[in-house]
């Protein structure tokens, strides 16, 4: 281990002998700085994880042998006021206490509130605008409590007791009578409330005006428990509109009552179709399960026909939906509804559902909404996880695209290409996060970016490529993604510019897992690691560092150079061409390139080299050369001369310098190779001990010093050579009889070869 300590050692012994001289001695002028940004230590040090694994949290990624999370239940009914958009609901919640904690209050959201006048949400909306918020609506918003209370049961016999609660914007907490015990004390608590939906809410649910009937798409429309996890404890960071949610899972027992020409579809199953729906629909329902063409359920003419009644009575729809983060569902008299069966890989099968108004009927558009549900959820289901629910519920209504669990809400506009993009994108987050149940409060990448890069898979995948997307020049898009201004992709949301959330949250870490799995994994190794992430932490929490460790103990890849740069910071990428030598100046008999790695990104390295006769190579350095170096210089095999060299010839990586990108032999640096012998020999200096022995080895200068190990110097211009291990230059005499031994801060001692 002696040679890993060899620059301290070296320099603090010749330190000890020369250190009377120094102040005798005229110091030399300092080196000139170098052009390159790249520092090798930041971008491949030690210490990537900040914390060591622990009982709930394993080092190699996986949920430890003590791992818990608490569970929340919900048996919710709620009626629908189909005149002034109000529901009025409540919930009983089960609430099971799993941690090792005991607890005396608890903490549940109430998203509503986001849409009051006054709330923190509302008052962060910048003058220009926002997707978020109400869009300047003026309603009487946000959650109406009418009571909180526990429910105990004895001796088969339920009592309801009023309980201390308080509300504080989008949280409300509440305060237990007795102390909720730990691992497995459940507590229920009862909640009565009322809200009147905005039109257009944060694009995550709202109410459209149809010809034939609103269409309501409800969401974030119950309280619903923080959650309590082992690294945070409660997770109570409010809800401002641009993060989105992070859940308990539990199960959902849900009625909802809408006036009778309503037909209403949830994130679960029906389970009283003969209730509510005619013989009709419930044969062509069966007939959808067992086609895999898309089969009308609910035609346009008889939506037509259901919307000129004027209902005095309701019905009452009941679906039930089992380990779930969420619940959502969508009601309207104007619905044409299909549907189609979906086949999974366990050959279980489940059911592909649209639902959309008479506008937004057609081939062209949501007349194919079915067959691109069932085509992303068989291929997602395939290659990475299957897909647990009984149906897929495609909504067109106001909003512009939002996921929840077995459900969607897109914009009842979209068409063909706009169509596939959203319902692809919305029911790939199926997988994260409704599976894979990440902190979206705090980092959307690991939802939306893991679902944006799946989704660039995928798209390739459907109808033997129809909607194909080319490949980006990433070239073009480095500004966008290192631009200096952007935040970190770790970055909360709520904690970056509202116009950065695209780049930041979806294209940038989709772009990142895109290059570790063609560039850097493979598509073998990565698929595999991005498989055991699924899987581990399928229905549970995972944290930022359980991803990267994952990723990095099932592919046998250490990792933490790639996460730095692009996940905790927002380093450029910039490597060059700098110069070419022929070997003993000869073309025939080989060509040393020398490339640069100038910002503080790392990358491995492609080059297309070109020589006169036409013949083109394809060279892969890897990562590793930048691990202890800015520069390097390796040999090419060639029997001519090089007429260009091209680094990223195919615009993979982010490279936001394209002019040093290339060499070519018109306007390219030519170094000459430099006879090495007239350095060589011994050297010494009568008033210090030791000696300085320089040989050759393959071309290049070995230094030995008795009782050290060997290193090697490099020849830098005018008789210069350095060291960049030692941090030592040798600047030689014209006649390469002596030279003077430089260390970094410009102090120097003559040596005379003997």
């Amino acid at each position: 281990m002696k040679k890993y300590h060899f620059t301290f050692t070296l320099q603090f012994l010749l330190l000890l002998f020369v250190s009377s001289l120094w102040s005798q001695q005229s110091p030399v002028l300092a080196p000139i700085k170098k052009v390159s940004n790249y520092d090798y230590y930041a971008a491949f040090g030690p210490y990537f994880y900040s914390n060591d694994g622990s009982k709930t949290r394993s080092v190699s990624g996986q949920p430890g042998v003590e791992y818990w999370k608490n569970k929340a239940d919900y048996k919710l009914s709620a009626e629908l006021n189909d005149a002034d958009n109000e529901i009025s609901s409540k919930v009983i919640i089960t609430y099971t206490n799993n941690s090792p904690d005991n607890m005396n209050f608890l903490w549940m959201y109430l998203e509503q509130n986001l849409f009051k006048d006054n709330s923190r949400g509302n008052a962060i909306i910048p003058i220009s605008g926002s997707r978020n918020g109400a869009q300047g609506q003026v309603f009487d918003g946000g959650n109406k409590i009418k009571s909180v209370k526990i429910v105990t049961t004895s001796k088969g016999k339920s009592t309801e007791t009023d309980v201390k609660y308080s509300i504080y914007e989008t949280r409300m907490q509440v305060f237990l009578p007795q102390e909720l015990k730990s691992k497995g004390g459940i507590v229920k608590l009862k909640i009565e409330y009322s809200f009147i939906s905005p039109k257009e809410g944060s694009d995550r649910m709202g109410v459209l005006e149809t010809k034939n009937g609103k269409v309501f798409t409800m969401a974030q429309w119950y309280p619903r428990m923080c959650v309590y996890d082992d690294i945070r404890g409660w997770n109570t960071n409010p809800y401002l509109g641009a993060s989105e949610f992070y859940l308990e899972y539990g199960d959902f027992d849900v009625a909802i009552t809408v006036p009778s020409n309503q037909f209403v579809v949830c994130s679960g199953e029906l389970v009283n179709k003969s209730e509510v729906l005619s013989l009709k629909e419930q044969n062509r329902f069966v007939t959808a399960s067992q086609s895999d063409k898309t089969v009308i359920i609910r035609s346009k003419e008889e939506v037509i026909e259901n919307a000129t009644t004027n209902p005095k009575t309701t019905k009452t729809w009941r679906f039930k939906l089992n380990n779930s983060r969420d619940i959502a569902w969508a009601s309207s008299a104007s619905f044409i509804v299909d549907g189609a069966r979906i086949n999974l890989p366990s050959g279980k099968k489940s059911l592909a559902i649209s639902v959309y108004p008479i506008e937004s009927d057609g081939m062209d558009a949501w007349g194919r909404s079915t067959e691109y549900v069932k085509a992303a959820i068989e291929n997602y289901s395939k290659r990475w996880f299957e897909y647990p629910y009984k149906t897929a519920t495609n909504v067109a209504g106001i909003v512009s695209g939002m996921e929840y669990p077995a459900m969607s809400f897109s914009d009842y506009k979209d068409k063909g290409k706009d169509l596939w993009s959203v319902t692809d994108h919305e029911f790939g987050h199926i997988w994260f996060p409704m599976i894979v149940g990440s902190n979206e409060r705090l980092y959307a990448w690991m939802d939306e970016g893991f679902n944006t890069f799946i989704n660039s898979i995928s798209w390739n995948d459907f109808n033997n490529g129809e909607y194909k997307k080319e490949n980006r020049d990433l070239h073009l898009y480095s500004k966008n993604f290192t631009n200096p201004s952007l935040e970190p992709i770790m970055s909360s949301p709520d904690n970056m510019k509202e116009a950065n959330i695209g780049i930041l949250s979806y294209y940038k870490p989709s772009t990142a897992l895109t290059l570790l799995r063609e560039q850097i994994l493979g598509p073998e190794r990565f698929d595999f690691a991005f498989r055991t992430y699924i899987e581990r932490w399928a229905y549970k929490h995972p944290a930022p560092d359980d991803f990267f460790r994952t990723m990095e103990n099932a592919s046998g890849e250490d990792l933490g150079w790639f996460w730095r740069a692009w996940f905790v910071n927002n380093w450029q990428l910039d490597q060059g061409v700098n110069a070419i030598k022929y070997v003993n100046n000869d073309p025939t008999k080989g060509v040393y390139i020398t490339i640069e790695n100038f910002e503080k990104m790392a990358m491995p390295v492609t080059l297309e080299i070109k020589t006169k006769s036409g013949k083109t190579t394809r060279i892969q350095l890897p990562v590793e050369i930048w691990q202890r170096n800015e520069e390097w210089t390796f040999k090419h095999n060639s029997t001519e001369e090089i007429e260009s060299i091209i680094i990223d010839p195919d615009h993979i990586l982010p490279d936001n310098n394209e002019s040093n990108n290339s060499w070519n032999s018109a306007t390219g640096k030519i170094e000459k190779d430099i006879d090495l012998k007239g350095y060589l020999g011994t050297y010494s200096n009568n008033k210090y001990i030791g000696t300085f022995v320089l040989s050759l080895k393959k071309g290049v200068i070995n230094v030995e010093m008795k009782d050290f190990p060997k290193f090697t110097i490099e020849y830098i211009d005018n008789n210069t050579f350095e060291s960049k291990a030692s941090g030592l230059t040798f600047q030689f005499a014209e006649n390469k009889n002596s030279f003077d031994l430089i260390w970094d801060d410009g102090n120097k001692i003559n040596y005379t070869r003997e």
